[in-house]
């Protein structure tokens, strides 16, 4: 494993290169603070960062540190993360912000190894946060550096295996700077190459710094490596929504249960056939006058797909608007126009509620 040339080590190099052309521009980058370190790498798993810098700005207007964020109820914190999606990231940063709170008296473990003691917190997520704010000498493998690293090396073990994913860890362990002050550099400058030079397609081996010493740029194949060979699979389900909305603009919402699609957010009742969409209406609640009878018009609107990362939601919204003091014969209530924007909707429950919304004005 050939790590050391003319130019010093892959650390050396990569800490060079990240201080004169690594991103430097993030507002959570150059950081110390634990909080933010930790936030901004929630949020970024699994999520483009033109899509974060929004709502990460958002959280800490609203919760300026752990305190405030363990003080918040689990509805606001999904509110504010509505449409980031993966919302069991929103409620283990609530649950995490109160452990912190409660058993680390407000401030987060300096260590990766207690850091990963936390809920929500894996290995590559608690390093980083030991790297950039406490200087330990610890190795992140998110996906941009697994790529890095798997490419330097030729590292040809499929990472679908525990086994080589282990591997590989011990191998990116033996690749940090003997400094620890390096850490911080060195870490985003493995994150910044990921994410700018060493694409997984097309990636552009002429401007990284580690080219020299790169095994799979000398094979010609780079985009051979990192080695994954169980493939996701991928289903689709149809699911029929019920928009049912009073004169006031109020609709009723119902919340998801605590496992599945949405767990544990507010949503249009949620159906699995339009016949069961359609009873439920025709039946009401079983009060003197069933749902229909307050039905004052009913409309099947355009459907569309959602796309999970796994799933794709075939859902067909229909719009039922129903007299001011008409009752569903189903759990949940009715939300104000005014109350439900800052609860934790769904992605396209929230575009289908505002879409209604424009409707009305228009």
């Amino acid at each position: 494993m050939k790590t050391h040339d003319g130019e010093g080590t892959l650390a050396e190099r990569v800490v060079r290169w990240q201080r004169a052309h690594g991103r430097s521009g993030l507002p959570w980058q150059g950081s110390r603070d634990p909080y933010r370190v930790w936030l901004s790498e929630i949020m970024l798993q699994q999520t483009q960062v033109a899509t974060v810098l929004g709502y990460y700005e958002r959280f800490l207007a609203r919760f300026p540190d752990v305190g405030a964020l363990a003080a918040a109820s689990e509805d606001e914190v999904l509110g504010l993360w509505s449409g980031l999606g993966y919302y069991s990231r929103a409620r283990n940063l609530h649950r995490c912000a109160q452990a912190v709170a409660t058993l680390h008296g407000g401030r987060f473990p300096g260590s990766a190894e207690v850091l990963q003691t936390l809920p929500g917190i894996g290995r590559s997520t608690a390093a980083a946060i030991a790297a950039f704010c406490f200087d330990e000498r610890v190795a992140i493998l998110d996906g941009n550096v697994k790529r890095v690293i798997s490419r330097v090396l030729a590292f040809d073990g499929d990472l679908a295996k525990a086994a080589q994913e282990r591997r590989l860890w011990t191998l990116a362990q033996d690749l940090v700077p003997t400094r620890g002050q390096d850490m911080p550099a060195y870490t985003q400058g493995l994150m910044d190459l990921g994410a700018t030079v060493c694409l997984a397609r097309s990636p552009g081996c002429a401007a990284c710094p580690l080219q020299a010493g790169c095994a799979a740029r000398r094979q010609g194949e780079p985009e051979r490596f990192p080695v994954r060979t169980r493939k996701l699979k991928r289903s689709a389900q149809s699911l029929w929504l019920l928009l049912a909305q009073r004169t006031d603009g109020a609709v009723w919402l119902t919340k998801r249960p605590g496992t599945g699609i949405w767990a544990g957010l507010h949503c249009l009742p949620v159906f699995e056939s339009a016949e069961a969409l359609d009873t439920t209406i025709a039946v009401g609640n079983g009060a003197e006058r069933p749902a229909t009878s307050a039905l004052a018009a009913r409309e099947d609107l355009a459907p569309f797909v959602h796309v999970l990362t796994h799933k794709d939601l075939h859902l067909h919204p229909v719009h039922v608007s129903l007299e001011a003091k008409a009752q569903l014969g189903i759990e949940g209530a009715w939300v104000s126009a005014i109350d439900w924007p800052a609860l934790g909707l769904p992605a396209p429950v929230r575009r289908l509620l505002e879409a209604r919304a424009l409707d009305g004005l228009a």
